[in-house]
């Protein structure tokens, strides 16, 4: 199957438009192709005063459960390094992104050894027979069944790393370049409908100007049929997500499918505790940097915080100060880099860092070897 047309599959399948889907066909080979490599990197360590050395171990099965809304690179960067590093995977799929999951399986199949690789389908019931026989489980999802999960598996003594939601902030203060941090704000919140785990939800604003900026840059965004190279915002995932968002705030358009219109709503509502997957994020004004940072920390979640400023020496003063596992300056909430590890603080991220280097710690046991001349 054509790169393109695993593209389309995954728009028929999550109403992901066209060009982001591309987009994650893309990372997922990227993701497959750093992993091969990461197989043949050093690993371990030497130390002095004799012949000691760790090495490191496949922990065995990894249960990876996984979510709909990047159906393709978020199996793929869980199973990944989880094969690379010597162990089995098994992928437990959203049954909203089934098609996408079974796809990949047949892709692996006849490349790796009979047993290292399943896609098994299903519901809460699958998942919890595959927490409650991995030797390893990786989960993203809600973040009350990733609690779940966290208690399943500490109560078996076993790892486990759990991503559960952002209600990620991006900070404006009164220097940012306003065009710049508008038209990533709006992608950021807006694109794919709002439904990404790094998707902004919620915007502070310091000083004037970037409510109108932001507002005219979510008005550009063309809503639409997911299969349209020049639609940012297709459907939400299904009606009750639609119902979702309309009781939040946001208003459903009456088109053939599930769209809500892009939506950006004032401070004190359940939207500034609360994710809600959809075109839907508070914007709110604050008297300075301090109060920005402040009210971005004023949640249970912590996974992104964007910074917006051209003062690049206050910015690293004020990275600090933020709760959340990534912190990004003038640069958009969402979107990853597959080489650096990820993973939220607080209520967003349980366990061990995903991606990157981080992997290789998560799927595998340290050993220390100690041999006498």
């Amino acid at each position: 199957m054509a790169g393109s047309d695993l593209a389309q599959l995954i728009v028929r399948e999550v109403g992901k438009p066209i060009t982001e889907a591309k987009g994650e066909v893309a990372r997922a080979v990227a993701i497959f192709r750093y992993y091969a490599q990461q197989a043949y990197d050093p690993i371990g360590e030497t130390y002095p005063g004799g012949l000691f050395l760790t090495v490191r171990r496949p922990r065995g099965v990894a249960g990876l459960i996984t979510p709909w809304n990047f159906p393709l690179a978020i199996p793929v960067w869980k199973a990944a390094p989880a094969l690379a590093f010597g162990n089995a995977a098994v992928i437990k799929p959203s049954p909203d992104a089934t098609a996408c999951a079974l796809r990949l399986a047949e892709l692996v199949e006849g490349h790796l050894p009979d047993g290292l690789f399943a896609v098994v389908p299903g519901g809460a019931e699958v998942g919890t027979a595959l927490v409650d026989s991995a030797d390893v489980v990786s989960f993203t999802g809600s973040g009350a069944v990733g609690r779940q999960v966290a208690i399943a598996a500490a109560g078996r003594g076993i790892p486990a790393q759990c991503e559960m939601g952002g209600l990620s902030a991006a900070i404006v203060l009164p220097d940012a370049d306003l065009d710049r941090a508008a038209a990533d704000i709006a992608y950021a919140a807006m694109g794919f409908a709002g439904q990404k785990c790094t998707a902004t939800k919620r915007v502070i604003v310091v000083g004037s100007g970037t409510r109108d900026a932001l507002l005219s840059a979510v008005d550009a965004l063309r809503i639409g049929d997911p299969a349209d190279p020049t639609t940012a915002v297709g459907p939400v995932i299904s009606a009750a997500a639609r119902d979702r968002v309309v009781a939040a705030g946001g208003s459903a358009l009456d088109a053939d499918g599930w769209f809500v219109r892009p939506t950006l709503v004032g401070p004190g509502t359940r939207l500034d505790r609360e994710e809600v997957f959809g075109p839907i994020a508070t914007i709110t004004e604050v008297a300075d940097a301090d109060a920005a940072v402040a009210m971005a920390n004023a949640t249970d979640y912590g996974l992104v915080t964007a910074l917006y400023t051209a003062d690049l020496t206050a910015a690293l003063s004020y990275v600090e100060r933020c709760e959340s596992g990534l912190v990004k300056v003038n640069m958009p909430t969402a979107g990853v880099d597959f080489h650096l590890p990820f993973g939220g603080e607080r209520g967003s991220g349980y366990g061990g860092k995903e991606q990157g280097k981080a992997a290789a710690a998560f799927y595998t046991l340290s050993r220390t070897v100690q041999l006498s001349r």
